[in-house]
């Protein structure tokens, strides 16, 4: 696999000690997430940050320089799904061969979209249980809900509650559905005033969840089964 992209590493000579992998938009490209990556880095100099473009070309104007992980041209709810899938084998492998270059595993893992970038995240990790510790889905949705959910994954989900090209009510959905499954855990984070964008308030909440939030599993292996879950929509 042959794409292009953006490797922001620790500065100190130690081995890196987290993954963040970066997700653009449909008709971006890696270098429109580099602020947020150095906005994240602050809290995480010991991480390895990597951005990479999307496999394709954006084919829905193809003057422009952009890429996408799939085509939406005349996509609809129904299909949809079916183009996910399509694009999951090569999006899953660029994710493995990213934890295998720096040896880095599921655990330490965080896979971190904006727009169609966090519906591949939030699909990968519903195709392949445990693929990453921790999603952070800006401005996302699912093709479609899963039926289940691995509790090694914890979500959190970010939105402008004025987002006009995907509405907050998907990420409400999103969470309020992982919430009633067994092993869900997942926040929810909506900003008043804020559209389809990686805007200042919604990552200092991505900031908040990634440094304070206790995955359920552990809470519970740490206090029992029955202790209440730590995650909410705060």
């Amino acid at each position: 696999m042959n794409i292009r992209l953006i490797q922001i590493l620790p500065e100190s000579s130690e081995p890196p000690k987290q993954l963040m992998i970066l997700l653009h938009g449909v008709g971006a490209s890696a270098q429109d997430l580099v602020p947020l990556a150095h906005a994240l880095r602050e809290s995480f100099p010991a991480a390895a940050f990597v951005l990479p473009d999307g496999v394709e070309p954006f084919d829905a104007s193809p003057a422009l320089a952009g890429r996408q992980w799939f085509s939406i041209q005349g996509v609809t709810e129904e299909d949809r799904p079916a183009r996910v899938r399509a694009a999951l084998p090569a999006f899953v492998e660029l994710i493995r061969a990213c934890q295998r270059h720096f040896g880095i595993g599921e655990a330490a893992t965080a896979l971190i979209g904006f727009s169609q970038g966090s519906i591949m995240a939030l699909e990968a990790c519903a195709a392949v249980p445990g693929l990453a510790g921790r999603v952070l889905a800006f401005s996302g949705r699912y093709a479609r809900l899963p039926e289940t959910v691995s509790p090694l994954t914890s979500y959190h989900f970010l939105h402008g509650a004025e987002d006009a090209v995907i509405a907050a009510s998907n990420s409400r959905a999103a969470f309020e559905h992982l919430s009633g499954l067994e092993g869900g855990d997942a926040t929810l984070d909506i900003a008043d005033g804020v559209g389809h964008e990686v805007h200042e308030a919604l990552v200092d909440r991505a900031l908040f969840r990634l440094t304070h939030h206790v995955p359920v599993r552990i809470w519970k292996e740490a206090m029992g089964a029955s202790a209440p879950s730590p995650s909410g929509d705060n």
